[in-house]
């Protein structure tokens, strides 16, 4: 019984994150990124690692400024790390903690490169490539190595160092990160 309520917890918690994402995809950015910050202070800090990281991972999106996304994105990969097999798998929509991996280092990979710290950026794209082979034979898998592969050509162009200095990259109009999952 107390299983069922927790599964049903759970489920209810992934529903309104996916309600925002949905909110979000259909323009409504501001709006989207108000109520993410209201899921993340019922979620807190200490909540279940699932519901940060998804929350962290869509949160990112929704900011204007580099510096809060590479915030949000760094706070999904640190509640990823908290995540379990066996926590993971008890959403329906589960796959692979280890598939997670490849996406989070690509989104902090493009965050480095928009704040023009292409040595960080690399960083996350060696990680990043080194777990891909986590990722399926799909559609979702396919646009993450497409998407890495590119923000890796964009970053062989970059000069070494510029991390210290921090000067700000140019996401010159095309979306670095990989795509996102819909709920």
């Amino acid at each position: 019984m107390a299983e069922q309520r927790e599964q049903a917890a759970d489920d209810a918690m992934m529903a309104r994150i996916g309600q925002v994402i949905m909110l979000h995809h259909a323009g409504d950015r501001e709006e989207a990124r108000d109520r993410y910050l209201g899921l993340w202070a019922e979620i807190g800090e200490d909540g279940d690692p699932l519901h940060r990281c998804t929350l962290a991972h869509y949160m990112a999106d929704a900011q204007d400024d580099p510096d809060d996304e590479l915030a949000w994105d760094l706070r999904a990969l640190s509640a990823a790390e908290g995540l379990t097999e066996a926590r993971f798998t008890r959403h329906e929509q589960s796959l692979a903690v280890r598939a997670l991996y490849p996406s989070l280092h690509l989104n902090l990979a493009a965050d480095y490169v928009k704040l023009g710290r292409p040595d960080a950026a690399r960083s996350h794209l060696t990680q990043a490539r080194a777990v891909a082979g986590a990722l399926g034979d799909d559609g979702y898998g396919d646009g993450v190595r497409a998407a890495i592969a590119r923000l890796e050509q964009r970053v062989a162009a970059m000069p070494p160092g510029g991390d210290e200095a921090s000067g700000r990259g140019s996401a010159g109009g095309e979306p670095l990160g990989p795509p996102r999952r819909s709920s």
